[in-house]
């Protein structure tokens, strides 16, 4: 898993610097190779940014991340960033639901990570005491997105929720269509990781290391 995290993390960071040359260089000569290209070259020169940000913690915290965790972090990142914004892969149809399903994992896995965390050593847990932990933690933090996404539609006149198409506001039932779409896929990926590390913890308790904040 070591190995597979540091993989996307140099996938991530050559992928968004070949990028920014090859879109900066048509942007020069006047031949934008995506709309919007200035604004998208900026994000993905953020994007360098948010993918270095475990390895910057760790070594600040002086503490070692679960791979997994960081694993998933960068999967994410390039679905949102590189591929999503930058080469327009939101226009793929689905292409937020699976990206909510891999944040989801990422939450309900920082759940597991806090409860590890504040379990002392040696100390018997329940299994499905800590799953529910984890599945909730993932799904009210969805939640807690959705929250900040309707903030930013309401006073910024946005249209993150998909509560418009075509300049025109939606109507009715198909309003709810993409924040329920969210939800669901919140739910069905906290509630996925939460019940693997159910059965796995049912048959080793110490499975929940995988997601262990190691001090170094």
């Amino acid at each position: 898993m070591a190995a597979l995290r540091k993989f996307l993390y140099y996938l991530n960071v050559v992928g968004m610097v070949i990028y920014i040359l090859v879109c900066s260089t048509f942007l020069f000569m006047g031949k934008s190779l995506y709309p919007g290209q200035l604004t998208l070259i900026l994000e993905v020169a953020a994007g360098i940014v948010l993918v270095s940000l475990p390895p910057i913690i760790e070594r600040v915290f002086h503490v070692q991340l679960p791979d997994i965790l960081v694993a998933l972090y960068e999967i994410f990142i390039l679905m949102a960033i590189l591929l999503g914004s930058g080469m327009q892969g939101y226009s793929v149809p689905y292409w937020d639901k699976v990206e909510h399903l891999f944040s989801a994992g990422i939450l309900a896995g920082s759940g597991f990570m806090i409860y590890s965390a504040r379990t002392p050593a040696g100390k018997k847990v329940d299994p499905l005491l800590i799953c529910l932990f984890a599945a909730s933690f993932g799904v009210m933090l969805g939640v807690f997105w959705e929250f900040y996404e309707f903030t930013g539609d309401s006073l910024l006149g946005m249209n993150m929720q998909r509560y418009m198409a075509g300049g025109h506001p939606l109507v009715g039932h198909p309003v709810l269509y993409d924040t329920m779409g969210d939800l669901l896929m919140d739910f069905v990926g906290s509630a996925g990781l939460a019940l693997y590390g159910y059965f796995a913890m049912r048959k080793n308790a110490a499975w929940l290391n995988t997601f262990k904040l190691v001090k170094r």
